[in-house]
């Protein structure tokens, strides 16, 4: 069985998704995801230009073997681009492997760890009264975690809030708009936040927060402190990760978990953060570190050290992304929570999908493979849109993470 076509298709049902559906030469269709978000035409580039013409021709059942040569064969590894890419190719050809035996994707990687694979949501507000009422919508609809992000005052725009409580990541036009920020205000801030949520809800329900590596180490040593009376499920990326000893810092000061990895791309990434046992939690994604294959060696390596996964999962993934992460999510010894924002229903109607949520677990889909697919006629009928992510600032104009 080969590979005998492999189209790259670009779609926007409201934001942008690359999808690689892959052809065997007896009919057996594979889909991988491969979006990049504000980044996607360089991925789908890649993959037309640079791997679509190594795949032709090529063994589908050879997954591994195709990971290692679009990897290793590479002289420039790599990066967001390159592994969005193999992550594509490997996730179409796990969901070939699915249907050819007759079998979900999970049981392929071993069968079940669990019934249901636990997902957090979000609930935002620019007040804490307007947060309130986002949680209780929350707790309504069945989630068991939630992500809390609040406005904070004297800023115009706060990370991960909207002005209509909707959850969604902030892409708009071509060229990014700029945000104002200030770690100062944050800071008074969030655990005032955090109190009159604990009081409201009391323990039970996991509380998340996202700082989106907007602090130093000394400063998220300082807020991870200052939350520990509200026992957060953790802290999601304090500080950038480049420096990954920063991160022995904060340990140094606080006993709030933390979860980072949403931007990373290969198990070098985080080999230092889990290894020394600096992070709780790893958030990296099967689009964005090299698909199924690539991503089980990291959640394993994880697994040695007392890591558990918490894979990144919002709308900037595909359906595509997010059926293959719930196969791998079910499997895995280690999984800890997996983030879920509901797709529009022009996103689901052009990749219909068997997935399910039901008492704040996703369920992976029972049919062959991955259980999900893109209806290639209507997604031509969502041209590509140019959109970027923001820009931040400080309040003195300096340029700062976003």
């Amino acid at each position: 069985m080969k590979i005998a076509d492999a189209r790259v298709i670009v779609t926007c049902p409201g934001r942008n998704f690359v999808t690689l559906k892959l052809v065997t030469d007896d009919g057996v269709t594979g889909v991988g995801d491969a979006t990049l978000v504000g980044r996607e035409i360089a991925v789908a580039s890649y993959l037309t230009e640079h791997v679509v013409p190594l795949l032709i021709g090529r063994e589908a059942d050879r997954i591994e073997d195709t990971w290692q040569y679009l990897y290793r064969g590479a002289y420039w590894r790599r990066g967001p681009v390159t592994m969005s890419a193999i992550a594509a190719v490997d996730t179409a050809l796990w969901d070939i492997k699915g249907k050819v035996a007759g079998l979900p994707v999970y049981q392929l990687l071993g069968g079940r760890s669990r019934d249901g694979v636990t997902v957090y949501g979000h609930a935002n507000a620019p007040t804490v009264d307007g947060l309130l009422a986002e949680m209780a919508h929350h707790l309504d609809l069945g989630y068991r975690a939630i992500r809390v992000q609040c406005g904070v005052p004297g800023l115009a725009d706060t990370y991960g809030v909207t002005q209509d409580g909707a959850a969604h990541e902030p892409t708009g036009a071509a060229v990014p708009a700029e945000t104002v920020w200030s770690s100062e205000r944050y800071l008074t801030h969030v655990p005032s936040v955090f109190a009159q949520v604990r009081s409201e809800f009391g323990p039970e329900v996991k509380l998340l927060h996202d700082v989106h590596h907007r602090l130093t180490p000394i400063e998220a040593a300082r807020l991870g402190k200052a939350l520990e009376p509200y026992a957060l499920t953790w802290l999601e990326d304090p500080v950038p990760a480049e420096l990954q000893e920063g991160f022995r810092l904060i340990r140094q000061h606080t006993t709030t978990p933390l979860a980072v990895g949403e931007v990373f791309n290969t198990v070098w990434d985080c080999q230092q953060l889990i290894t020394e046992q600096l992070i709780d939690y790893v958030r990296a994604t099967v689009v964005h570190a090299g698909g199924i294959t690539h991503l089980r060696r990291i959640f394993d390596l994880a697994h040695l050290y007392h890591v558990r996964s918490g894979s990144h999962g919002t709308t900037t993934l595909s359906p595509v992304c997010l059926a293959a992460a719930l196969h791998l999510d079910v499997s895995i010894p280690n999984f800890g929570l997996q983030e879920y924002l509901p797709h529009t229903e022009a996103t689901d109607a052009v990749f219909p999908h068997s997935y399910r949520f039901a008492d704040g677990c996703l369920h992976p889909s029972e049919e062959p493979g991955l259980g999900v697919d893109i209806d290639e006629e209507l997604a031509a009928r969502h041209p590509y849109r140019p959109a970027s992510l923001p820009v931040n600032r400080l309040e003195d104009c300096t340029l700062h993470n976003w």
